[in-house]
């Protein structure tokens, strides 16, 4: 704009130095300048233009984020315990953040620009939105979602408002469909491509993707599932809104030839048609998994196949318990219930006060950091994929309150806590869990608890600090047992035998939540100091 200026002045002065009748003669020239002008106009209308169309847009971003904030900070985590949320908060501060950046970014914002560059440090990146996809698949699995519930955020036990619940955009299930494509998992990219043309073909808008990117990932996803039919189907559909998509073109070519091959096969050889299907490419559903488990304990975390006989229920009871007339509990027991028999996992009730849990929360909440494991190998604690929440480790020293939890898990289970590690305070979001493990070392892994030199994990005390609207159960896979969280109960347990050896049976792990907050923190007791205790003895069986 400066040069057309420029060239603008340039002419003026020229024509004014020269005589007159230059001047007036060259209309002709005169009436470029005039187009000239207007131009310059018309793009002086169109910047204005472009800058109350940016201003407007950031307008309305403004006032739909100010009405989502204001909603969300009245109950946020309640907010961030739906997993929908969740997401979109880690995709909104990464992604759509970052494209409003762009469009501020004039002389004028440095002001915003310098704030937000401060800020983004705190800003969750790539891997983050990444993780926070992953999480609505586990979801997605292990709940057996479909992807249009969790698209209009309508999950079972959700019980938020209208100001809480969000629906995934077209852009978002795309978004989830390319997380997945890119971990080569073409089942769950399929799931969200279809997804996105779902919501397309009923009428929402997108600015950012069309149906001809969705048809090309969704074509090759289920290519890659084996399923040419499909695959050919989807092409066809590509090439009718861009009949000179390249690839596309290229791909119809493929298909048909290796379809009209595979027909050719099949009716020369009849009976070896499965077997001919099976070579032609990959095979449709979930990718092979790594825990051989996972379908059993999903269906645990879905409340199926808990293995209890009405026999066995008929044992279990409830009672006042005071350990043996404990001097803290011979007038005021504590209500214990049966939760299993084998192994014996009992729970008590109402074992610690809000006002305690809310203490042990705020004490915790600063310290909050991805979660550890042993490592079998080294003995120390790191992180790992199978354990999803952040945590951290409250001494007795830190405050009375811990203290006094402290105190009570050792009047209670009759255990010394003294060589017991540090109350462990676990916080699990959207998709939170720890998959299948066992709390004790194992044969294999003899230098497990070896720099803690208190030897093995002998027992676990589970207290579980908030209610879960839905999921987040903890479940024994072994022997196919739920336990489902109560605020202010714990769950105890013994993870060795009275001879030492581990009790496999305990088996165990925190299902994903689905909807809400959990909050537990974990009291793992050790073999030294409890030979007065628990005496030790050769039976194995309870």
């Amino acid at each position: 704009m400066a040069a057309v200026c420029w060239l603008l002045i340039h002419c003026l002065l020229f024509a004014s130095s020269s005589a007159h009748n230059d001047f007036f003669t060259s209309i002709g020239q005169m009436t470029d300048l005039l187009f000239t002008e207007k131009d310059l106009v018309t793009s002086l209308k169109d910047y204005i233009r472009a800058e109350e169309n940016k201003l407007e847009q950031i307008k309305k971003w403004a006032d739909k984020l100010d009405v989502l904030s204001a909603a969300a900070t009245q109950d946020p985590e309640g907010f961030l315990g739906h997993p929908v949320n969740a997401f979109k908060l880690m995709k909104r501060l990464n992604t759509e953040w970052a494209e409003l950046e762009s469009l501020v970014l004039t002389d004028m914002s440095d002001v915003f620009i310098s704030n937000l560059t401060i800020q983004r440090q705190h800003f969750p990146n790539d891997d983050d939105q990444t993780g926070a996809a992953k999480a609505l698949m586990r979801l997605q699995d292990t709940y057996q979602l479909d992807t249009n519930i969790i698209s209009t955020g309508e999950l079972p036990g959700s019980s938020l408002g209208a100001s809480h619940q969000s629906a995934l955009t077209v852009d978002d299930c795309y978004d989830l469909g390319k997380v997945a494509y890119s971990e080569a998992d073409y089942y769950h990219t399929e799931l969200w491509m279809v997804q996105a043309l779902k919501q397309l073909d009923e009428g929402e808008t997108s600015s950012t993707v069309d149906a001809i990117t969705i048809l090309d990932y969704l074509s090759y996803s289920v290519y890659q599932q084996g399923e040419l039919e499909r695959a050919l189907e989807f092409t066809r559909r590509l090439l009718e809104l861009d009949p000179t998509h390249q690839r596309a073109n290229g791909n119809l070519k493929y298909f048909e030839y290796q379809l009209a091959k595979q027909k050719k096969v099949e009716g020369r050889e009849e009976g070896e048609e499965a077997e001919g299907r099976g070579q032609k490419g990959g095979t449709r559903g979930r990718p092979d998994d790594y825990l051989p488990e996972r379908k059993k304990y999903e269906e645990l975390c879905r409340g199926e196949g808990i293995r209890m006989t009405p026999r066995r229920q008929s044992r279990l009871f409830c009672r006042y318990y005071d350990n043996n007339r404990h001097p803290r509990y011979v007038i005021g027991p504590v209500k214990e219930e049966d939760e299993w028999d084998r192994p014996r996992i009992v729970r008590y009730h109402d074992i610690v006060s809000d006002k305690e849990m809310e203490k042990v929360k705020e004490l915790a909440k600063p310290r909050l950091r991805r979660a550890t494991v042993h490592d079998p190998q080294t003995g120390k604690l790191t992180t790992a994929h199978y354990r999803v929440s952040k945590s951290a480790w409250l001494g007795a020293y830190e405050h009375p309150v811990v203290d006094k939890i402290n105190q009570r898990i050792e009047d209670i289970t009759g255990l010394d806590v003294t060589t017991a590690e540090d109350l462990q305070v676990a916080n699990y979001g959207v998709g939170g869990q720890y998959e299948p493990h066992f709390d004790f070392g194992r044969k294999d892994e003899p230098d497990a608890f070896e720099e803690l030199g208190t030897g093995n994990r002998i027992a676990t005390w589970l207290l579980y600090m908030s209610d879960v609207q839905a999921g987040g159960a903890t479940v024994f896979t072994d022997v196919r047992a739920a336990v489902w969280p109560k605020k202010g109960t714990a769950v105890f347990w013994y993870n060795l035998y009275p001879s030492g050896e581990g009790d496999y049976r305990t088996r165990h792990a925190a299902c994903p939540v689905l909807v809400g907050n959990k909050w537990v923190s974990n009291k793992w007791i050790h073999e030294r100091g409890q030979e007065f205790r628990r005496r030790c003895g050769l039976q194995e069986m309870d």
